[in-house]
């Protein structure tokens, strides 16, 4: 597995991350004991970077990951945390708290359930609009002066923020999605994060499985969060899923599956950017190691542009409620 560095400032990862969160949450009923066996394969196959928020399932990510960790070389690893969203006991969300006491009152809990004495990169969710983004990073600057948290990283913000919690303490690496469904980044918020030397940890890469070959138009479960996504939706899912068998097209014509040519030109995109992968089985894992194999040379990137151009996808790629508490998505509403 080779390794990429997470902008100028930031840890060597490997080329590809694991994102945990499906095995606690969202993605409807998960199981322990494969999420387990997921987090050792995906080591022992040379995967280094571990991404979970601290919400995820109320804790149960991060418990789960703790015990992991138990048997795996902690200090080959980075464990990337997101912190701030507010949850209740029926698992509903109530907005986000990036005030400095609540900051370290989430790393505190972070680290007893992860069980470890640092974190390696720590970012708020999302843009808490009551707390200037100036007030979070001096609080977790502070944070890394005491030792507790390595590198400061950042999720689904503009490029004004950036710049202005750039400008506080260095930053890493931004977390966003970035697929060939969602590529809203590539216009501002990339440049930006390039011109300051942060990095990119892509989530949804497989547009949360819609583009991975294995989505049907029938397919649901019960506490699976995509049933509400406008991409999985009527006449918008129809669509999409034409743009999926389009890709798998283009896959089977170069000895790939449809989620490894979409895994492989998200990692194309540059040596910055490092592809989460969220498998929750060690089937799915399997598959999308298989990314790493895939050369891309132009005509390949040629039929994958015409398998799923830009801005091809039908609806956006969360409900209009949960955009409006994305600072990454304002200047696109």
């Amino acid at each position: 597995m080779e390794q990429r560095q997470l902008g100028r400032t930031g840890p060597h990862v490997s080329t590809l991350g694991l994102g945990c969160m499906g095995m606690s949450d969202l993605y409807g009923p998960a199981d322990r004991a494969e999420g387990l066996a997921t987090i050792a394969m995906a080591v022992e196959r040379g995967i280094t970077l571990l991404d979970t928020g601290d919400f995820y399932g109320m804790g149960h990510n991060e418990m789960l990951i703790g015990e992991a960790l138990r048997s795996l070389p902690r200090e080959k690893l980075a464990i990337s945390v997101k912190f701030g969203a507010l949850r209740g006991p029926d698992g509903e969300w109530n907005g986000y708290d990036s005030r400095p006491a609540a900051i370290r009152n989430f790393l505190a809990y972070s680290l007893r359930r992860l069980g470890t004495d640092h974190i390696d990169l720590y970012r708020p969710a999302r843009l808490d609009p009551a707390v200037p983004i100036e007030e979070t990073i001096g609080a977790m600057a502070e944070l890394v002066r005491q030792g507790h948290i390595r590198h400061i990283g950042l999720s689904e913000v503009g490029a004004e923020t950036i710049r202005r919690a750039h400008a506080v303490h260095p930053i890493a690496d931004l977390q966003i999605e970035y697929s060939l469904l969602s590529r809203g980044i590539e216009d501002e918020i990339l440049p930006t994060c390039r011109e300051l030397g942060i990095g990119i940890t892509a989530y949804g890469v497989l547009s949360r499985g819609l583009i991975s070959g294995h989505w049907s138009k029938d397919r649901g479960a019960h506490g699976d969060f995509r049933a509400m996504s406008p991409r999985f939706q009527g006449a918008n899912l129809d669509r999409n899923l034409s743009l999926a068998e389009a890709l798998g097209r283009a896959a089977e014509a170069r000895g790939a599956t449809a989620a490894q040519l979409a895994i492989a030109w998200v990692a194309s995109r540059g040596a910055d950017i490092v592809p989460l992968i969220g498998a929750r089985r060690r089937e799915r894992l399997d598959e999308a190691l298989g990314a790493l194999s895939v050369q891309l040379d132009e005509r390949s990137l040629e039929a994958i542009e015409a398998a799923i151009p830009r801005n091809s996808a039908a609806g956006a790629r969360y409900p209009e409620a949960q955009l409006a508490h994305m600072d990454s998505e304002a200047p696109h509403r």
